[in-house]
């Protein structure tokens, strides 16, 4: 793991939830594929070092079929069709964003290189068998990144879509961060409340009133 994560989280993989964890997954790899492959389910963490982050988006669970989950939120590796929910997420860019492309591809490992954490509340999952591994520990985990985060950092944009995202607004110090909340990009909500929401822009609005260079969302 990324030095950065690895100073505020290494003491997690000692307790023992986690190691409660490891041993589910260890069974659960012996009867079930699980995805992403072991050496992705920090990639988040990897590819956006923890002095580096200024947006964070959170999701809830990886992608659950073949070959699409690679460690980041929303993300899917090159080849891999384009999810629904990221296809909204591509509109409301394109409205949002001017000059933005929509791209062909839905891998988004240029945003987390630029400092967009994507990150999955849980960061393993059954073959075909979504929330499979919901309640095992992993949320524990994931609940000490943001909180390390709220309260070590300052001035990072929070992008919190849906109820289980917006949940997630009590770990953070409204006084220290920004906090954006709107409907799930999925098919059964985005036309509640996220497209429009106009959260890209606004997040990098957030980012140069501190001095800081926005995100380039083009992928």
């Amino acid at each position: 793991m990324e030095p950065g994560w690895k100073a505020v989280l290494d003491a997690e993989f000692e307790k023992p939830y986690m190691k409660e964890l490891r041993q589910f997954l260890v069974v659960e790899k012996r009867e079930h594929t699980v995805y992403p492959p072991g050496n992705l389910i920090f990639n988040a963490f990897n590819h956006t070092p923890f002095n580096n982050v200024k947006v964070v988006i959170l999701g809830q669970d990886p992608y659950h079929n073949v070959g699409q989950a690679h460690g980041l939120s929303f993300s899917v590796p090159p080849g891999v069709s384009i999810p629904p929910s990221l296809r909204n997420m591509y509109q409301e860019l394109a409205t949002d964003i001017i000059g933005f492309q929509v791209p062909n591809h839905g891998d988004l490992t240029a945003w987390a290189n630029r400092g967009v954490l994507l990150l999955n509340a849980t960061l393993t999952v059954r073959a075909h068998a979504a929330g499979s591994h919901q309640g095992k520990g992993w949320e524990a985990f994931t609940d000490k990144a943001i909180a390390e985060l709220s309260a070590r950092r300052q001035g990072i944009v929070f992008l919190l879509w849906g109820r289980y995202a917006k949940n997630k607004a009590a770990l953070i110090d409204h006084r220290r961060h920004h906090i954006l909340t709107a409907a799930h990009p999925s098919p059964f909500s985005a036309h509640s409340g996220f497209f429009g929401c106009q959260h890209f822009s606004k997040a990098n609005a957030f980012l140069v009133k501190q001095g800081l260079e926005p995100i380039d969302w083009q992928v």
